[in-house]
């Protein structure tokens, strides 16, 4: 990695891999953006963008040279203006590295949902990345929102399970202890922990289903609003 670079480093979500960019100004600090509460343009440490795994660096034909890099990625430090179609991660890195305002991973939504299992959302974003027409576009929004819709009626009941069998457990531990029965209680809260474990895991993909709603709803309202001023 050299100051100037455009990097990128693997994460998750919902079990599915993403290239997650951003700009390293050669000091070890990375400016990207970063999610907390809302997705900021914010310059942080390396470790903290890498999240413990390697970082790799982008290679561009054709490119800025880094001090007109790192120029154009402070400028937009504190921008809160994300947009998983219109200005990710990649859509920050490219414009600072070559000024192409382009996202690549854009046919997967930026998460590689060729991967999963959300029936034809794939193919939604293939075809979003190829949509011109914002009517179009807004019947690809509302029909990804649907597919999302379904992913959270499923994962939902199970979650719900999942926390009546952590209150049952806690129930059994109880009347265990009650009686003596200090083995069956261990078992018992062995059993509610290792619900709660699942749980746990329910609850973050839930999470992360909800924001990719919310962030297409947000794109949603943009290709609409696009709409209305071409008519």
């Amino acid at each position: 990695m050299a100051r100037g670079d455009q990097v990128y480093a693997i994460r998750e979500v919902m079990g599915i891999p993403y290239e997650h960019h951003g700009i390293d100004l050669g000091d070890g600090t990375v400016i990207h953006y970063r999610k907390v509460d809302e997705a900021e343009v914010s310059r942080t440490s390396v470790e903290s963008f890498a999240r413990g795994g390697p970082v790799y660096i982008v290679p561009q034909l054709t490119a800025y040279i880094p001090e007109v890099v790192i120029k154009r990625a402070k400028s937009r430090l504190g921008e809160k203006d994300y947009s998983l179609f219109f200005n990710n991660c990649e859509h920050f890195a490219n414009w600072c590295k070559t000024g192409r305002n382009d996202s690549r991973q854009l046919t997967g939504f930026g998460l590689r949902l060729d991967q999963i299992r959300l029936p034809q959302v794939g193919d939604l974003a293939g075809q979003m990345a190829r949509e011109e027409s914002p009517s179009a576009a807004l019947t690809l929004f509302q029909q990804a929102l649907g597919n999302l819709n379904v992913a959270l009626q499923s994962l939902l009941p199970q979650y719900t399970a999942l926390q009546n069998e952590i209150e049952s457990w806690q129930q059994v531990a109880q009347a265990a202890l009650e009686r003596g029965r200090e083995d069956l209680a261990r078992a018992a809260l062995y059993k509610k922990v290792e619900a709660k474990k699942q749980a746990d895991q329910l609850k973050h993909q839930l999470d992360e289903v909800s924001e990719l709603q919310l962030q297409i709803e947000q794109d949603q309202a943009l290709a609409q609003k696009r709409l209305s001023e071409s008519i």
